[in-house]
Order: C-alpha cells, then structure tokens, then sequence
C-alpha cells in the first residue's frame, strides 16, 4: 500500500513538470518575439523616418586610395659597403585635397611660403616663359581676360581660351618678373604645388631646409592648407661620385615621353624614378612597394579620416660585383696615366682626352671595376666619365687579330702552321698596304704575336674568294665576306650588345663599303668601331675557352635589413649567363691563346718590353692594338690592349682603350695602356685576388 502512494506522488510530479515545459516555451517565444519586433521597428525607423538623412551622409562622403612613395633600395660593393645610400633629411611637403585646390588658393600658398623658405638656385634658373607668363595672369586676370574678344571666346574652349589668353600675355608684360626674386621664389614653389597629386604629399623642399624654415613652417601650417614639414631622404653617394654615370641617376617626375609606360605601371606624376644606369635598369627592385593610405572625405573634399592600409616596404638593395678600394684605385690609375701622357707630350696630345679601363672575371662575367677618364679641355680639369666604358666606340686596331684568325680557321681559309710572306701588299689602284715592318716568312703564332698585319690581309682576301693574290693587279672579291667575317667577330662579342645591366649600350660602327681593301682594313681593326666593355667581353671569350658571357654589375639582390647600412636576407643571385658558344674549335681556340701569351712572353711579343718583371709574373696573355685616325687633319691613334691572368687558369681580364694619341716624330709615346695594365694587375694580386686555397 505504501509503495503504491509512493508511486502516485511521483506520478504527480512528472505531470506538474511537463505541464510547466510549455509554459517556459511560450515565455520565451514571447520574449524572443518582442525583441525582433524591436529590431523591425528599428531598422524600419532608421530606414523610413532617418533614411534620407543617412543616405545623405553616405552620399557625402567618398573613399579613396592614396599611395605614398617610400625609400629606394640601396646599393652595395662587393664587401658590404654602402656606395648608394638614403641619407634623411628635412622636408616641407604639399598634400593637395581630394581634387586639388584652385589656382589662386595655390598662389596664396606659394606667396606666404616665399616668405619662409628659399628654393634652390637651379629651381629658379628652371623658370620657363609660360610660368612668368601664368603668374602674371593670376596676378593681372582682368586685364588679361579682355585680350580676348566675347567672339572669340564663343568658338575656343576653357583650355584653347587659357592657352591664347597666355599666348597675348607679351615679355613687356612679364620682364619686370625676371628681376623680382620675390616673384621668381613664389613661381619656383608654385611650380611644385602644380605638380602635386591629391592626397599625395608632395615634395616642395628636401635639400638643405634650415632648422629656422622647418621650425617656422611647423608654427605656420594653419595658414597654408596642405603644408607639413616631416623627413625625408635624398641619395648620397660615399664616394664622391666615383662610378656615378654607371651608378645612375634618379629625379621627380615622370620622364618626358614615357607617361604611358610608367602611368600603366601605376606610377605617380611626382614619383622619384631612376632615369639612367643602375638606378633605371634595377628600377622595378629598387622602387619599393608603396605605403597605401584610405582617405575617407565629405562632400566639401575635407578629410574626415584616414587609414594606413599597408605601411609599404622600401625597395630591395643591390649588391655589385665591384669592388670600390679597387675601382677607386682604377680611377686614380687612368686619370694618372692620362694626366701624364698630356703632360708629357702637351703638344702631340693635344687631342687626347679620354682613357677607359675594365677589368672585370672571365668566367662569370663579373665585373670588378670599370672606369672612364675625361679631360675637359676647356676648364681644364679632369671628369669622371665612366659611361664612356659602354658607349665611347672606337677602331681598335690589332687587338682583332685573334678573332680575324680564328675566322679563317673555320672558314678553311687558313690552316694551324700556315706561313705567309710577310712584305708590302697593293691591289691595283690603292696604296701599299703593310705591317709596320716586313717580316718575312710568318706563322700564324707569329702573326699575334709580332702583330702582322700582312698575314691578317691574307686571310681576309682570302674570305674574299682571292687564293692567287699578285702585287698591284686587281683581286677576286666576294661582297659577302664583309657578313662572314662579322658574324666571326660577333661570336666573340664585337659589333653587338653585350648584354650588361645598364639601359643601353653602344654597338659600334659597322662600315658600309664593299671593297677588298676595306675587307683588309676591317681584319686589322681600321674599319669597324667598338667599345671598351666589347673588348672586355672578346677577351674574356677567348680566356674563357669561348664561351661568351653577359657582364654585368649586379651580382645579388637582397631584401631590405632593419639594421642601418647592413644587407638583409639574399632574395636572388645573379648567375652567368652564356649569350653563345663560339664554333672554333677547343685547339684553334688554345693556338690563338698560345700566340696571345707569346705577345706578352716572348721577347718578339709586342707587350714584352713594355711590361714590368713583377707584371710578367702574372703569367699575363692578350692582344696589344693601334689603329690609326685622324682629327682636323692631324694623323692620330688610337691604342688598346687586352689581355687576362693568369694565362693557364685565368680569374681576370681587362681591357683598355685610349683614343686620340698624337704621333710623335723620332720618338716614343708615353706607353699609358701599358702602365694602367702594369699597376691596375699590381692592385689586384697585391689587394683584391682571391686567396689561393
């Protein structure tokens, strides 16, 4: 009986609890009900009764992306040490508003900073007749405006109706300008402000800004809309200026011409761009990627806030090949031997101005150092000019012969040990033509060696289809020899691009006659022009075993580091790269490098007397060259010399060229490319060479 009360009470239970599960349910349906109700009603408030008002503000405001330029990547030697770098600086800035401030707002701008700062002296000598010109419109708008008549006026738009408003603006009108440095300050700085790109800082000042003109443009910027003064950074070079033309250069703005190239590849009116060398070959790494900007503004162009949306990264660095103690000491070599050749022989000199040098490793096509010397006349000083290195071609004279023999090898047209009489040659109608002296019988490791010219002109009649040459009467002459032969000499990297990581390069000359003594001209060097760097790359070809390899400068490129002037992590290596195989064989190609060691090694050898015993410890091999030319009508030559060490494993090649030597009558030209070659070696072995393991 117990048990059974027991039972109905928990039965009662049970029931009394599944009856209050729904209830719960509903109470929370309710709760759960009212509060979308509430949102509903909300939302049909915000949509209904203050829609409008908030479509209003949306309407009002507008989103937009500004990308700010951030600091280049910086260049490096060969050791680590800095030779291009960013130096910070103070700067006074312009931010135009979403869709620029007006003309006169931008006067008023320019005016009161004329009062502050002082622009450059070169800013001010910029100044062209069209900017005179427009501030004396902004200045004189009535009166200019009347210069055109309402009929005018009916047939021109706004910019044909500007442009001839200027056009009857007269220099009576401006001259008066030309004297106001006031005036010549307000239009230098409006020039900038005129430049700039909304929502961009814009540079107007970044060189030598005084501590007064930063202090009081900060006191002033509630005055002048858009001006700041932050830092900055500007290019410096640790070692004054020494390979600055192969360096590069950068400037602001656009580069004429170029809009649709650079504006495509989302480049700004006021960006800083590399314009020439390394600057503008590398410019895609050493640009950076931009600091990126989202300005929020209301209808009025006011900004009403603004988000970085990626703080940028600067561009990556460089590392080069070069070796800077050792390119300054190549530059100290070569303007020294030229101070000395002019010095020494004033007058027969009196055309010399220039020497190039490179040096640089056959085997991979690094270059080491690279230099060019200008000694400019008129203020009688001596330049930097080492661009000359790629672009200053010159006839070279028998520096050639190597690859004119290796021509007639594989052509057929003359074999390894062939012998030819070395004595004047004429074909009918021309002059006699020779070596600087008979030889008599001479092999073809004499003919480098004792630089024949006779035996050069043999192989050449003979490309030419002439195997029965007789003195003085006409030959057999094939136009097409011409292209045979240098298309040989191509091979080797002479009369072509070489391929260095520069924006251009100098190809040389190419000669357009067709006659056989042109052809014999060209086998000797006296007809087709080449550059320095071309001859660096032949005689590395022929060290190398024939394999003709791209210089450059450039041997890494590595990422931006946190570490002031130190490299970051490697991204990429600049390998070798072979540009073509010679045809010639490996055993004509040792004959030819068997005849370039016995110029420096013999005592027959052209460079022999002229090299020091500690050069010729060097175990040195190449090619001397003089190609003759004339100016204003005084005969002149030209002396090259190239060569690479040591002859039987070598790590170095250079090549040097000097233009305009004058001919000394009963007596001897001072030898510059000898001693550039003798001390340029010197430094190498004693300071840079790898240590042998």
């Amino acid at each position: 009986m117990e048990k059974l009360e027991a039972k109905n009470i928990m039965t009662k239970k049970r029931r009394k609890k599944r009856a209050l599960l729904p209830f719960r349910l509903n109470v929370l349906f309710v709760i759960v009900f009212l509060l979308f109700s509430a949102l509903v009603l909300q939302l049909g408030v915000v949509q209904i009764i203050n829609g409008e008002e908030h479509q209003a503000v949306l309407e009002a405001t507008t989103n937009d992306i500004a990308e700010i330029s951030v600091p280049r990547g910086m260049i490096y030697d060969s050791g680590g040490n800095v030779i291009v770098g960013n130096e910070p600086v103070y700067s006074i800035t312009y931010t135009p508003p979403k869709n620029g401030d007006p003309a006169d707002k931008r006067l008023d701008i320019a005016t009161k900073l004329a009062d502050i700062i002082k622009m450059e002296d070169k800013s001010i000598e910029k100044i062209t007749e069209r900017e005179y010109k427009e501030y004396w419109f902004l200045l004189n708008t009535e009166e200019a405006n009347k210069r055109i008549t309402a009929s005018e006026k009916e047939s021109l738009d706004d910019a044909e109706e500007y442009d001839t408003t200027l056009d009857r603006i007269t220099e009576d009108d401006y001259k008066e300008l030309e004297n106001d440095e006031k005036a010549k300050q307000i239009i230098s700085i409006k020039r900038e402000l005129d430049s700039a790109t909304e929502l961009v800082p814009h540079v107007i000042k970044n060189k030598d800004v005084s501590e007064r003109e930063y202090a009081t443009i900060a006191e002033n910027m509630g005055d002048m809309s858009g001006i700041n003064v932050t830092t900055d950074w500007i290019r410096n070079y640790p070692y004054d200026g020494s390979l600055q033309g192969i360096l590069g250069g950068i400037k602001t703005g656009i580069p004429e011409g170029e809009e649709d190239y650079y504006k495509s590849r989302n480049y700004q009116l006021n960006d800083r761009i590399g314009t020439s060398g390394l600057e503008k070959e590398y410019e895609s790494l050493l640009k950076g990627d931009k600091k990126r900007v989202r300005y929020v503004t209301d209808n009025n162009n006011n900004i009403v806030s603004q988000e970085v949306i990626s703080e940028g990264q600067r561009g990556q660095d460089l590392q080069l090949s070069i070796n800077m103690d050792f390119q300054k000491e190549l530059d100290k070599i070569v303007r020294d031997e030229l101070k000395s050749a002019i010095n020494r022989h004033p007058g027969a000199n009196s055309y010399l101005e220039d020497a190039m040098a490179v040096m640089l490793n056959p085997n991979t096509g690094e270059i080491y150092a690279a230099s060019g010397q200008h000694y400019n006349r008129e203020n009688y000083e001596y330049e930097s000019a080492d661009m000359n290195t790629v672009f200053s071609a010159n006839a070279v004279g028998s520096t050639v012969k190597g690859a004119t023999l290796l021509a007639g090898y594989q052509e057929g047209v003359v074999n390894m040990g062939d012998v030819f009489i070395d004595k004047k040659m004429k074909i009918a109608g021309t002059e006699p033509k020779g070596s600087y002296k008979d030889m008599g019988p001479t092999s073809d490791l004499q003919a480098l060696q004792k630089s024949s010219n006779v035996y050069m002109f043999n192989v050449a009649l003979r490309l030419g289809g002439e195997y029965h040459y007789k003195y003085n009467q006409s030959v057999s002459f094939e136009p097409d020899s011409f292209r045979v032969l240098r298309n040989y000499y191509n091979q080797v990297g002479l009369g072509v691009e070489t391929g260095i990581d520069l924006p251009s390069e100098s190809t040389g000359y190419v000669g357009n006659a067709g006659q056989a003594g042109n052809l014999m001209d060209f086998s000797i060097g006296q007809y087709d022009t080449y550059t320095t760097m071309q001859l660096a790359q032949y005689i590395s070809t022929i060290a190398n075993g024939g394999y003709r390899i791209k210089p450059h400068f450039v041997s890494e490129i590595h990422e931006p580091s946190n570490k002031k002037d130190e490299l970051g992590p490697l991204a990429d290596t600049v390998s070798p790269e072979v540009l073509n195989k010679i045809t010639a064989t490996d055993e004509q190609i040792e004959r030819v490098k068997t005849g370039f060691e016995m110029v420096f090694q013999t005592s027959n050898g052209t460079a022999s007397r002229h090299l020091t015993n500690k050069a010729k410890s060097y175990n040195i091999a190449g090619k001397t060259g003089t190609a003759q030319t004339s100016k204003n009508g005084t005969d002149l030559e030209n002396w090259t010399l190239i060569g690479y060490a040591d002859a039987d494993n070598p790590d170095i090649a250079f090549a040097i060229m000097v233009p305009n030597l004058g001919i000394i009558s009963g007596g001897q030209q001072y030898p510059i490319t000898y001693n550039i070659a003798n001390r340029a070696l010197e430094y190498y072995y004693e300071h840079t060479a790898p240590e042998e393991e």
